[in-house]
């Protein structure tokens, strides 16, 4: 088990789903330490001197005005967490869980936060034991961050609430007993540290983000493949016309679509004879549309990255000046609004892949293939409905992706009046992911059918493999049967890597 040490430093996307895949520990570094004991410090003196700062002896948003005595300091911090914990709906999945646990604990290592070095240690000391809190997806705005869902998580650090254990989902007192795990009393401003941020919506985007580069990078498998199947022209691809267009999203699709169809025998059989001058643009213009979401997404990813070390809640503590300052970083916008680009332009790539399976399977279009790939067209309907349902989930995404980030309904007696949705964005990024896998595993099915009309040719070395490969899950349609389990074998194969030598 690899260790990753958090000092509240930005995470790359590979570290945050390792850990959220239980394939890496976390562990508090030193400077870590350093740096919390000295904004606990700043936190205990505001208490010791009896300063008003927010959230240390103040109310919260509209309650912000009214003053607490120091003996109900505690009771501020978990009546603040007992409170907030409004969620609802099913829980996050655990990997979505993990990556928030993981968020938070490395935002509050950064020394910006002033709870103690113990929260922190109970939070991996739970991430690290397996303890995932039950944290129900809805009822997050992200505006003072995702405050519903990480007082669930708070929750659960003491012992209150739910926590899924051992296969079980037990009480969060017995799941930290079994553990072996001391429920934590908050002290003052723990409770607001703990609250305040955009971990569950960077969590559950960073996810996406991570399965959407994958499915992205795969449908340039599925391309390349149709356009052999279809017997179309790799001309497009040419670098030469990449570089007079120099985006790099562009550039590196056609240089991953000229690699994959190195070598291909159907290509040189039909250099000389083809009438055809150019492709339909589902198929030519593939660099310019898969390069497109790969740039919408390196972008989503570059602001993920940044997030996973920033410090988002309120107020901020700053040791080397003794200073509390109250801010807006807890603001999900940044996130909410990348989350919503990413989800318009998975959208657009479930949208090309949707129309090149159109032509595989539609006799006005497919270039002599059997019309749906039915083996008997007429007593067969072949593919026909696996071109319908990716039209469906077509259009299920089109919903989908109408940006939440673009909504506002102000909250907390309008002192948060301007919120930024972004929670809703990241689950909504998830769901069109889902939805992307499925489309592209359609279109691997189909383009992998019309390959096999086109025997004895065969195509490159790399597209043959994966041919391969798809038939060990997925025979070929020689008879009409249900195409639900092959196209759901293929997605969730798609989703556990094991296409990944075809991502580039």
């Amino acid at each position: 088990m690899n260790t990753l040490e958090l000092s509240g430093q930005p995470l790359t996307l590979e570290q945050i789903v390792s850990v959220a895949l239980g394939e890496s520990e976390p562990a508090l570094s030193e400077k870590a330490r350093l740096q919390m004991r000295a904004s606990r410090d700043v936190i205990e003196d505001v208490v010791r001197r009896q300063r008003v700062v927010y959230g240390v002896n103040t109310g919260f948003g509209k309650l912000s005005d009214v003053h607490i005595p120091p003996d109900e300091l505690q009771l501020l911090q978990l009546n603040l967490v007992r409170s907030h914990a409004c969620g609802i709906g099913s829980p996050l999945p655990e990997a979505e869980t993990r990556a928030m646990m993981l968020l938070r604990a490395n935002v509050l290592a950064r020394g910006n936060s002033g709870c103690t070095v113990e929260l922190v240690e109970t939070l991996l000391e739970m991430l690290n034991r397996r303890v995932h809190p039950i944290i129900p997806s809805k009822g997050s705005v992200g505006a003072s961050g995702d405050l519903a869902p990480l007082a669930h998580l708070a929750l659960a650090l003491i012992g209150e609430g739910e926590c899924q254990y051992d296969g079980r989902r037990v009480s969060s007192e017995e799941a930290l007993r079994m553990a072996d795990i001391a429920p934590l009393r908050l002290e003052a401003k723990e409770g607001l540290a703990l609250l305040n941020g955009t971990q569950a919506m960077a969590g559950a985007g960073a996810l996406a983000i991570w399965r959407a580069e994958r499915i992205t990078k795969l449908a340039d498998l599925a391309g390349a493949m149709s356009l052999e199947a279809l017997r179309g022209t790799p001309v497009a691809f040419d670098q030469r016309i990449q570089n007079a267009r120099p985006h790099a999203g562009q550039i590196a699709a056609a240089a991953h679509l000229r690699d994959l169809l190195e070598g291909s025998d159907i290509r040189r059989s039909h250099l000389t004879n083809d009438p055809r001058v150019q492709d339909a643009y589902s198929l030519r213009c593939i660099p310019q549309v898969h390069g497109a979401v790969r740039t919408a997404l390196q972008h989503a990813r570059e602001v993920v990255e940044i997030e996973s070390g920033s410090a988002t809640d309120n107020p901020l503590v700053f040791p080397d000046s003794g200073e509390v300052l109250s801010g807006g970083n807890f603001h999900g916008a940044p996130l909410a609004i990348v989350f919503d680009y990413a989800s318009i332009a998975l959208t657009d790539l479930m949208s090309i892949s949707e129309r090149r399976i159109d032509r595989l399977v539609n006799p006005d279009a497919n270039e002599g293939l059997p019309p749906f790939l039915s083996s008997h067209p007429g007593v067969s309907s072949g593919y026909m409905v696996a071109q319908i349902c990716a039209a469906s989930l077509l259009n299920e995404a089109r919903v989908l992706s109408h940006p939440s980030s673009i909504d506002n309904v102000p909250t907390s007696g309008g002192k948060e009046d301007h919120v930024s949705m972004g929670m809703t964005g990241a689950l909504k990024l998830g769901q069109i992911t889902s939805n992307a896998a499925r489309v592209v595993a359609i279109e691997l099915l189909t383009a992998a059918e019309g390959l096999d009309y086109r025997l004895p040719l065969r195509s490159s070395k790399a597209i043959e493999r994966a041919r391969q490969l798809l038939r060990d899950l997925a025979p070929r349609l020689t008879a009409d049967r249900s195409l639900s389990p092959d196209i759901e074998r293929l997605a969730g194969a798609i989703e556990q890597g094991r296409f990944d030598e075809f991502v580039a």
